[in-house]
Formats: C-alpha cells, sequence, structure tokens
C-alpha cells in the first residue's frame, strides 16, 4: 500500500474516534506488549545480526527499556488523559478553567538505527497512549530489526491505527512530503534540519531527538577508578553508537595520567585483552560508518587500542590522549568507540571552551565538589545528563529526555512522552445562571471602571 493511501486510511480511523477512549489505549499497549513476547527472542537475533548486541544487552539496552515504558504507561495513562482543572480568575465569575490534553491526530515516528528496537516503539507506546494513530519507519542501516519491527506492528494493530512502512530514502522522502499532525524524529542533525524543513511546509509541530558531542567532565575532586569504571561502561556500550554517549573527556590536569591508567585497566577488565574477538562487544553498523570512524583515530595520539576489523567491522576500545579541538575526532561527533582526553586546570576554562559551541544533548561531570557540580550544572546548556555516571538518566520513565538547542527540540518518555503526543486544550466553561454586565459596552458605568481596576492590576 502506498504511504498516502496509508494516510488517508489512518485519518478516517482517528476521525471515527476510535482512538479516544482510554480503555481503546489501555488495550492496543496490552496487545503490543504480548506480541513483543512471543517475538522477543527474534528481536533480540535480530539486534545481534545488525549491531552484534549480545542477548543481555539487547534485552536491558532496548527491549526491557520498551518493556517498562509500556507497563508505566498502561499504569498511568487514565491519570494523564483526565481534564485537569485550573484556577479561574475573578474576572471570569462563574466558570469553571481546564486544561483537556487530546491528541494530535496521525502521527509520522522516523527512528535510527543505532537502537533500532527500542527507538521505535518507545515514541510508539507515548502516541498510542496519547491517543494518535502512527506511522512508523524504522531505519534501512539495521534492515533485520526494521524487519521484526514491521511484523510486530502488523500483528498487534489494524494499519489504520499503526503501519510500518521500510525502505530508504525514498520511502523517506514520500512520508516527509505527506502532510502529518506531529513529526517525531530521532538521528542526525543533518537530516534532521531536512526534516523540519519539510515540516515547516506544513506548519507541522515536530519533535527532534537529534545528537551532538556530549563532554564527560572529569574533576581533581573525582572518585577516578569509579569514574573510569562508569565511564568506560558508557562509552563502549554498543561500541559507542549510542546518541548520549560520551563523546570527549575534560579532565583535570592533575588526575589525567591516573585517570588514563585506570581507564586502561578497566577496558582490559570489561572487554578482556582482545575486544575484536570478544562476543559480547558488538560491531559498527556498516562499512561507510566503520570507514569513517577509523579515520578518526590518529595513531601518534592513541595510548590504547586502536585496532579495527574490516572484515567483521569492529574497532577496539581506544583511548586519545594530548587532544585539541583542532583534532578530526573533534569536528564531528564520533558515534563509534573513541575516547578523546583533553584536559583543564581552571573551572573557568571549561566555560568559556564550551559556552560558544553547540549545546550537547547530555553532559556528564565526576566529582564529589558539590560547588563544581552546581556551577556545571547551572551555567552550561544541555539537554540532561548525570553526576557521577554517565548514559544511565535515559533508562526512565520519570523523566523526559530529549535534547536542546542543535542536539534537539522536544522530550519524551513516561508523562514527559504522553504531553510530547498530546495538544493541551485550554477551555473555558462559563456558567449560564448569572451574567455580569459589565464588559458590555457602554462603558460609562463608574463604579465598573473601578472595579476592572481594582481587580486587574
Amino acid at each position: 500500500m502506498k504511504t498516502e493511501e496509508i494516510l488517508k486510511k489512518q485519518r478516517r480511523f482517528f476521525r471515527s474516534g476510535k482512538t479516544l477512549p482510554v480503555s481503546f489505549r489501555i488495550d492496543a499497549l496490552k496487545k503490543l506488549y504480548r506480541t513483543i513476547k512471543r517475538h522477543e527472542s527474534e528481536i533480540s537475533e535480530a539486534l545481534h545480526e545488525d549491531l552484534g548486541k549480545s542477548d543481555l544487552e539487547g534485552y536491558f539496552c532496548e527491549i526491557g527499556l520498551v518493556y517498562s515504558e509500556i507497563s508505566y504507561m498502561i499504569r498511568h495513562v487514565r491519570g494523564y488523559a483526565k481534564e485537569h482543572t485550573v484556577h479561574s480568575p475573578i474576572t471570569q465569575f462563574v466558570s469553571r478553567s481546564f486544561i483537556k490534553p487530546s491528541p494530535y491526530g496521525c502521527t509520522l515516528i522516523m527512528s535510527p538505527w543505532n537502537y533500532p528496537f527500542l527507538l521505535t516503539i518507545e515514541p510508539l507506546v507515548d502516541a498510542i497512549a496519547a491517543g494518535n494513530t502512527a506511522i512508523v519507519k524504522p531505519s534501512a542501516y539495521s534492515p533485520a530489526s526494521s524487519l521484526i519491527i514491521a511484523r510486530i506492528i502488523e500483528e498487534a494493530f489494524d494499519p489504520g491505527h499503526v503501519a510500518c512502512v521500510t525502505g530508504g530514502r525514498k520511502e523517506n522522502s514520500e512520508l516527509l512530503n505527506l502532510k502529518f499532525d506531529l513529526i517525531f524524529f530521532t538521528g542526525s542533525q543533518a537530516v534532521g534540519r531536512e526534516v523540519l524543513r519539510h515540516a515547516a511546509e506544513n506548519l507541522t509541530p515536530s519533535v527532534l531527538e537529534l545528537g551532538g558531542k556530549s563532554p564527560c567532565i572529569i574533576d581533581k575532586s573525582a572518585k577516578i577508578r569509579l569514574a573510569a569504571r562508569r565511564l568506560v561502561f558508557a562509552k563502549f556500550l554498543n561500541c559507542g553508537q549510542t546518541c548520549v554517549a560520551p563523546d570527549y573527556v575534560l579532565c583535570h590536569k592533575s588526575v589525567k595520567d591516573e585517570f588514563i591508567r585506570e581507564l586502561k585497566k578497566e577496558i582490559r577488565r570489561q572487554y578482556g585483552s582482545d575486544p575484536l574477538n570478544n562476543p559480547d562487544y558488538g560491531n559498527i553498523i556498516n562499512k561507510k560508518h566503520f570507514d569513517r570512524i577509523s579515520g578518526l583515530i590518529s595513531k601518534d595520539k592513541t595510548v590504547y587500542g586502536g585496532a579495527t576489523d574490516a572484515d567483521t567491522l569492529k574497532i577496539e576500545p581506544t583511548v586519545l590522549d594530548d587532544v585539541t579541538w583542532d583534532d578530526a575526532c573533534m569536528k564531528e561527533e564520533i558515534f563509534g568507540p573513541i575516547i578523546p582526553v583533553m584536559t583543564f586546570s581552571d573551572p573557568a576554562d571549561i566555560y568559556e571552551d564550551l559556552a560558544g559551541r553547540p549545546k550537547p544533548l547530555a553532559l556528564y561531570i565526576f566529582a564529589e565538589d558539590r560547588r563544581m557540580i552546581r556551577e556545571v550544572t547551572s551555567r552550561l546548556s544541555f539537554g540532561g545528563g548525570c553526576i557521577n555516571d554517565a548514559v544511565v538518566h535515559l533508562a526512565t520513565s520519570e523523566m523526559g529526555f530529549g535534547g536542546v538547542g542543535e542536539s534537539g527540540m522536544g522530550a519524551y518518555h513516561g508523562r514527559t512522552g504522553f504531553d510530547a503526543f498530546s495538544h493541551k486544550k485550554s477551555i473555558l466553561d462559563k456558567k449560564t445562571f448569572i451574567d455580569v454586565p459589565m464588559r458590555y459596552q457602554p462603558y460609562t458605568n463608574e463604579l465598573y471602571r473601578k472595579i476592572f481596576r481594582l481587580v486587574l492590576r
């Protein structure tokens, strides 16, 4: 079926009012949960085929988080969908003012290849909970995952409610040329600009989850061994192909040598002495990205790792030292298993360096100095982040996840996700048993003038 025909079918479905009852939304979420359960092993196999993810990594980084979001929404959606009464000013006597969450309508969800199952299904969960229809477009770069996603959606939903369109640039272009009520896009900044350009032509509201160079600050007060351990986990998860992965390290000069020693120990401890042959260490998504990331490794600055295998598309966890802003790895988002280490002496240098750069999707700081933590988290602009950890802030339905500036607009997860896919109608319900005459012409009554000046000030 052509994309235009699918959208027309979804418009009819939405206009029928079928998605409005909360009971319908909950039933749809429960059916999605059951369908994923039936295909869990196939999802895991697809993630391994596309990205080399182990069963455990595939579960705790993708499948399990989807289960968690569905369960969370099933528990909370009735409360989220309720009208919310707010205070009415005395000038609106007698009335009730309330906010009514309403679905946007027909939505488009375009997802990336790096977490193909999570970043496709989780926003879909929020869209369903909010009462929308959705066309889902997974990435062509992760074909095995896209195939099982399409199968799950076909089994779980009427295509008038949710449909999956697979393919590449042709299908992307066809979808973006259609008029949706909301576009939700996760991917690169370059493609995000193109999505927003198309959305602007139809004045379509959009949520963009992009990326950027997310810094990790290691203060002299940090617990260095623990910082290295948590950073190695966060950076090399999915071989660095994570939008919120620490892109580079800003380390205080006084602890840099110790920090790099601990980094090396942790890489060996977590990935072994031969990571390229570790079955639980994944691969780069394709040859194009493998070549790009390999080209960012400066041999004269490599202090650990650096080996690559073009046949398996694997790159060793790699540490670069004495990096500057002029190095190739600092010119673009790495999105791979490379940790460039830079240094600072004075915290003021951090603010000076980062304030004028594009706003990152995430920022991480390892420190015990609470004043330093407070300064960094207050003065720098970033989407979200962690104190004394990295990446794990996105694994909760209780906090919204999203970027700022160049790293994105809008957010989702839990209540924030429900709100992202909802329009909040502001409605005033004016009572008819009394009608205060003050607002009507002619405006000649001096008492009315005094009353207006008294209450509106």
